[in-house]
């Protein structure tokens, strides 16, 4: 009898178990598709301008007299073989309207149901890949770049507050497989061109990306009746959490080894006010401000000294060193969004501290050349995406659990203005140190 019971009672943990597989599996699939378009654009940024200015010098002499261009070089002048656009203005274009969403998505992105908002990430996207593939003029490019920043900002602040629905382990998930989409873009990016295929053909090849986000929402992710899917009726609270979802969470806490901490809010029914969302943001400084400092010192490395970290004569060509610092840089931020398994770390403001030095070592570097090797630089590069992915994962894994219930939703999706913001803030600072540079 004792055996018979304990047969019938294996198929639920199972069942259990199973859906926690995947949901976890599809966070993972949707964070690498969702940010798959802004890493590709990125490993893309010299080789956008390139062409650009390329076609720029062969269609106009003047043109290429007043750059300094000959036979389609970016720059003959100066020793850091510089395009005359920095490549933060693909960042540029890349950030400020991932800024302009996670500002204001927040406040009213609850009105619109999650299924139409990954339908509309899904299609941006394809469009981004298409209008770069096949653009004639800068501006197209520009405009590409910047659908690849809408469909990544708003899936960033639907898929986190998504998060709240399901188990929180989701959110390691998430992590790692927006670390996994810097890997795979990053590689397959450099290493289809390096096999000899265009950066046109290549972005093409990327348009099954869009299609996998689908895939992966409607038919991988086991949502809960509580999820707001088609309509924002049902549940009545959509833009925070129903009863329902309250439910789950409560269940989910009561694993928890904080389950029991006093001073416990107790759950209020209806939306969040104004006021209330105002406290929440500053609640939320204290996760906000070290994941930009994080975020400033790290992308003013890639898009303002990164370009200029060139090596001449050795085995790989400019834009060749340029795309395997961004790989390399990718894999150290997937490795450090998937530790979420393995250690945690509260002491968020550390990564700010050693990021900050790691760019200043840097800006050194770049001023008076005195890193003898490549290599060495890659492993910079390597150091400074593992400080990057692992102040970003633990960041939302603290905020996943000291935020209340009630507010959890609303958290998530605010506090990837704090990156964001960081980044835009070292674009600003990217392009007089890259003219600067560049004007030697």
């Amino acid at each position: 009898m004792e055996q018979t019971n304990s047969v019938n009672a294996d198929p639920a943990p199972t069942s259990d178990r199973c859906t926690k597989g995947r949901n976890w599996t599809g966070f993972w699939v949707l964070g690498l598709c969702n940010n798959f378009a802004y890493v590709v654009m990125l490993s893309a940024a010299h080789d956008i301008l390139n062409k650009q200015e390329h076609e720029n010098s062969t269609s106009s002499a003047s043109v290429t007299s007043a750059h300094g261009l000959q036979a389609g070089n970016s720059s003959n002048s100066s020793v850091y073989d510089c395009n005359p656009t920095s490549t933060a203005a693909v960042l540029l274009a890349d950030i400020l309207p991932t800024l302009f969403i996670k500002m204001l998505a927040p406040f009213v992105i609850h009105r619109f149901p999650y299924g139409y908002r990954i339908l509309f990430c899904a299609l941006t996207a394809a469009a981004s890949f298409f209008m770069v593939s096949f653009s004639s003029a800068l501006w197209m490019s520009f405009l590409g770049v910047i659908l690849a920043s809408i469909s990544s900002g708003l899936g960033e602040v639907s898929f986190l507050a998504l998060t709240v629905y399901f188990d929180r382990d989701v959110v390691g998930g998430w992590g790692s497989g927006t670390g996994g989409a810097g890997v795979m873009g990053a590689v397959l990016y450099s290493g289809l061109t390096q096999l000899g295929l265009t950066p046109r053909v290549t972005l093409l090849i990327m348009l099954v990306i869009p299609a996998a986000m689908v895939l992966s929402y409607f038919f991988l992710l086991v949502p809960p009746p509580s999820m707001p899917q088609w309509s924002t009726k049902d549940p009545p609270c959509a833009s925070l959490c129903s009863e329902e979802t309250q439910g789950l969470m409560d269940s989910a806490e009561d694993e928890d080894e904080d389950r029991t901490a006093p001073g416990r809010a107790v759950m209020v029914k209806g939306p969040l006010s104004f006021t209330e969302k105002i406290q929440v943001l500053k609640g939320l400084l204290k996760f906000m401000i070290p994941l930009g400092m994080v975020y400033f010192a790290e992308y003013f490395i890639n898009q303002g000294l990164m370009e200029l970290l060139y090596f001449p004569g050795i085995f790989l060509s400019h834009a060749e060193q340029y795309r395997w610092y961004q790989t390399l840089y990718q894999v150290g931020v997937f490795v450090s969004r998937s530790s979420l398994c393995c250690f945690k770390i509260r002491q968020l403001w550390l990564f700010a501290l050693l990021q900050i030095l790691n760019t200043v070592l840097l800006v050194f570097a770049v001023a008076f050349r005195f890193i003898p090797s490549v290599w060495i630089v890659f492993a910079i590069i390597l150091y400074e995406g593992l400080l990057g992915g692992g102040g970003y994962v633990n960041t939302f894994y603290f905020i996943s659990k000291e935020t209340e219930e009630r507010h959890r939703e609303f958290a998530m999706a605010l506090a990837s203005v704090g990156d964001t913001m960081g980044i835009c803030l070292s674009t600003a600072l990217s392009f007089p140190v890259h003219n600067y540079f560049c004007s030697l």
